[in-house]
């Protein structure tokens, strides 16, 4: 079954970090890009990041010089690695992976940050 799984979502303080993962299972192939994108409570879902194949990378503008996406294509993993955090970055995060055949959706983890 063709499926993402994400994990690395929790509660942290202002100013401070997480690590999300995602990986794709083998059954999605092909894979010319993975991306996080990230829905907050009354708001449209966002981009946050996206990674190519061949390593190049896209950013929204509110994240920009504080979250880096990074990828192991060996593996279909990609990483979000999420530093200065502020409560306007609470939201579901949800990774995602393109292919020929069409976009696939994990079911998202939970970001909360909050004093």
């Amino acid at each position: 079954q063709a499926q993402l799984v994400e994990s690395g979502g929790g509660l942290v303080q202002p100013g401070g970090s997480l690590r999300l993962s995602c990986t794709a299972s083998a059954s999605i192939f092909s894979i010319y890009a993975m991306g996080w994108y990230r829905q907050a409570p009354g708001k449209e879902r966002e981009l946050v990041a996206t990674i190519a194949q061949e390593g190049r990378t896209n950013y929204g503008g509110s994240v920009k010089g504080r979250f880096t996406i990074s990828s192991d294509s060996a593996k279909n993993m990609v990483f979000l690695q999420m530093n200065s955090l502020t409560p306007e970055d609470t939201a579901v995060y949800y990774c995602n992976a393109f292919t020929p055949r069409g976009t696939y959706w994990g079911q998202g983890t939970q970001v909360t940050v909050s004093s």
